[in-house]
């Protein structure tokens, strides 16, 4: 067996294809093309420094501290300095087309979905039984058992139980639509009652309800899902052909 291999144009593009990964390619490609044509329709243009700026923030979300990280990172790539400078240009003129677009619909966004926003610091334990459930929720009103007692006596997942039955903080979409409801109503710290679902019966205790406030990572998130459903649209409505070399 040789100690070295030499791959060729022609073998990258026919792993791709055996790796079924054209129909991502192409969307990416199609995705660029858009994005490029819409800025240049848009009059959007790009500084040097601003360039510049944007190739400094590949490097920082690459953790490419060094030149010679930044190099190796190339290297590894298959990128030359051109191409990377391309890849700058291309994510500085998405995040401009996102602004140019929806910058002015993020704020009437937030506040007609703000309920979707909300968060809730939730604990839970999911029983197997409807009565336990209802006599250990009995037990907490009267505050003859604590939920980290419950959450050590009858969760069965080791890591789980360590945390206490903690959820994390979690948004509407997290939870089943009929929990959500009850969570989202509560007025915390409180014990809801037993939720049968097709899981088991949900003992919850809600910590704490997060009200939403339109920061600077919610403005970037919602303008990004903005971004991104108009960029879905467009490629449902182009035509793409496609020529590979057989």
């Amino acid at each position: 067996m040789t100690n070295f291999f030499i791959f060729s144009d022609v073998d990258i593009i026919q792993q791709i294809k055996l790796s079924c990964q054209i129909p991502d390619i192409i969307e990416a490609i199609a995705t660029r093309k858009i994005i490029a044509d819409s800025a240049d329709k848009a009059g959007i243009k790009i500084e040097k420094g601003e360039l510049q700026q944007s190739a400094d923030n590949i490097r920082l979300n690459k953790k490419l501290i060094k030149s010679e990280d930044t190099w190796i990172w190339l290297q590894k790539h298959y990128l030359s300095l051109d191409e990377f400078k391309e890849l700058a240009r291309i994510n500085l003129l998405s995040e401009k087309l996102a602004n140019y677009l929806f910058a002015k619909q993020v704020e009437p966004f937030f506040f007609e979905h703000q309920l979707d926003y909300a968060a809730s610091v939730t604990y839970e334990v999911v029983l197997d039984d409807e009565d336990l459930a209802w006599k250990l929720f009995y037990a907490l009103q009267e505050n003859k058992i604590s939920f980290p007692e419950i959450a050590r006596q009858y969760i069965q997942d080791p890591e789980l139980r360590r945390v206490g039955g903690y959820c994390g903080i979690q948004h509407r979409s997290n939870f089943r639509p009929e929990i959500a409801a009850y969570v989202f109503a509560a007025h915390p710290p409180q014990i809801l009652k037993p939720m049968i679902t097709q899981e088991g019966i949900y003992l919850i205790w809600v910590e704490e309800i997060i009200q939403p406030q339109l920061n600077e990572p919610l403005r970037c998130k919602i303008l990004g899902d903005l971004f991104s459903a108009w960029l879905k649209q467009q490629l449902e409505e182009v035509k793409i052909l496609v020529q590979l070399e057989q």
